[in-house]
């Protein structure tokens, strides 16, 4: 049995093209690979001696090494699609077959938009697929002086509602997405999200109070079994929102990444046990991911790095930490999408150091570890536990 599991996700921190990388346009991509010969090579010590290195093969700046502190590997995904809600889903055991639905070449249906608008009571402007920041600069004045909110997509299943917070307070955004939530479900679009902002035109900038509202999911987690059998689930970072606030005790919205190393670090310290703590870190994907920034990447992966020692020396001696992500999104690809990718994998704790767990052919495998090691009912995926523990 083990006392905590701690799950942490790089968001977006992809290991090299997957198999079927090719179904989704994404051949040769490798956010990892490529953000470290875009920089001149990494320098990531406590990644390097985890054995980061070890499960990608060709990490400029992060060889390989001899004694690897953490168990390695690396996971494909069996879901169908490339994002943060099928790539959750699936860590915490639950497999999407049925694609979410995207909009990508015509914008979302005009039923759709014009049931929105009536109960929310607003009128939208926009409704293409864009990169946030670029159509937030082109339609921002016009928002300004309409008050019209900024509608638009992108290659992942997303309705995303941008406003300047001095035009539609925050609250009132929250509400327009509840209410678009309600409609999108009979499309099967994974999230809405409201995207926030501020600043004068020429300076406008997206806050951290974003807020994704995602459809449920349409089976069981391994946060669903362990909530009933009494453990304690805690998530930190937009996990609430990724799960439609389902099979947790209790959650933290953050700040940025070293804002949800700190929270994580805080509830390994102060929460009940047993208990699984459930991180996403969204600034590799949303800051520099999207923004096609390798340089801003690489300065995100220091950022864990160096919170990498704490969060280890936090565990206790029958917990483990299971750092991966959730999909690709390569900076250096001339797209701001997500891309189809292995993740990475590294284990802590227990005798995991060293261990080469090699190439996982789900996501599933991490929550089939928790649920064996916790004695909840199976997930699917096979479990690693014993080796590790």
């Amino acid at each position: 049995m083990i006392g905590r599991a701690v799950v942490v996700v790089m968001d977006s921190c992809g290991a090299g093209a997957a198999p079927d990388a090719s179904k989704y346009g994404d051949e040769g991509s490798d956010t990892l690979g490529h953000v470290a010969r875009a920089v001149g090579g990494l320098h990531l010590p406590n990644f390097e001696a985890a054995g980061l290195g070890n499960l990608h093969g060709d990490l400029a700046g992060v060889p390989p090494v001899g004694e690897p502190t953490m168990a390695f590997g690396k996971m494909s995904e069996a879901s169908a699609g490339k994002d943060s809600t099928t790539g959750h889903w699936e860590i915490a055991g639950l497999v999407t077959d049925e694609p979410f639905a995207t909009f990508t070449d015509t914008g979302f249906p005009e039923e759709l938009v014009e049931a929105v608008e009536h109960d929310a009571g607003v009128e939208f402007i926009g409704n293409r697929a864009a990169s946030g920041t670029v159509i937030i600069e082109e339609l921002g004045e016009e928002h300004l002086r309409t008050g019209r909110p900024i509608l638009y997509t992108s290659a992942d299943s997303v309705f995303q509602i941008a406003a300047h917070k001095d035009v539609v307070p925050l609250e009132e955004l929250y509400r327009i997405c509840r209410i678009a939530r309600r409609h999108c479900d009979r499309y099967r679009i994974g999230r809405v999200i409201a995207r926030p902002f501020e600043g004068p035109p020429g300076g406008f900038r997206r806050t951290y109070e974003r807020k994704d509202f995602a459809m449920e999911p349409d089976g069981p987690t391994l946060l669903d079994h362990a909530s009933a059998a009494g453990l304690d689930t805690f998530g930190v970072g937009k996990i609430e929102d990724l799960f439609a606030g389902r099979g947790l005790s209790a959650t933290v919205h953050t700040e940025g990444d070293a804002d949800g190393l700190a929270r994580t670090l805080e509830a390994m310290r102060e929460r009940p046990r047993p208990g699984i703590v459930f991180t996403n870190l969204v600034d590799l994907d949303m800051l520099y991911g999207h923004r096609e920034d390798p340089h801003g990447y690489a300065s995100g992966l220091a950022i864990i790095d160096r919170h990498l020692p704490a969060l280890v020396e936090a565990l206790g001696p029958d917990d483990l930490l299971f750092v991966t992500a959730d999909h690709g999104n390569d900076p250096t690809d001339g797209s701001t999408d997500h891309t189809r990718e292995y993740v990475p994998l590294l284990v802590a704790g227990g005798s995991a150091a060293g261990v080469d767990l090699g190439v996982r052919s789900q996501f599933g495998d991490v929550a089939a570890t928790i649920a064996e090691g916790f004695g909840l009912p199976p997930l699917g995926g096979t479990s690693f536990l014993a080796e590790v523990l």
